[in-house]
């Protein structure tokens, strides 16, 4: 699986660790920001994580900021992106296997969980499958994104 990677300078430390701790597991694309800069925005990272992903099957992206809400409110604007801001492993299993994320969002100033364990749990989810309830929920998020 390829795995897209980005940050604005909220998350650039925290970036650089979740690089590290997958890089040997997935094909990881980092796609900035490239170096340290108080003033880049998140939109901008966010945006190319989204396009990358919605564009490569089987691919998932991980985002992080200071909150995780403004790279994933900028992700969820590319069609095919699904984001979801997850503050621990159960979040972030749920995101994929009940709703299909693609996109793991985290929360470079929050103290919980490990966030490299919630990426790992994210990574390793599956979703439940179309055939099954939650299936026939993402497909009405899918008519929704299409109108």
């Amino acid at each position: 699986m390829k795995v897209f990677i980005g940050s604005d300078h909220g998350g650039f430390e925290l970036k650089k660790q979740v690089i590290a701790a997958i890089s040997d597991m997935y094909e990881v694309e980092d796609l900035g920001a490239y170096e340290l800069n108080p003033d880049d925005d998140y939109p901008d990272y966010a945006k190319k994580v989204a396009e990358n992903v919605s564009q490569e099957l089987d691919s998932r992206g991980i985002l992080i900021c200071r909150s995780g809400n403004g790279v994933a409110i900028t992700a969820n604007k590319i069609n095919g992106a699904y984001a979801a801001v997850c503050f621990s492993k159960h979040h972030a299993e749920m995101a994929v296997t009940d709703d299909n994320a693609n996109i793991c969002c985290l929360d470079a100033d929050y103290e919980g969980e490990d966030p490299i364990e919630i990426v790992k749990s994210f990574l390793n989810s599956e979703f439940a499958g179309m055939e099954t309830r939650h299936g026939r929920r993402f497909k009405k998020i899918q008519e929704i994104e299409n109108l």
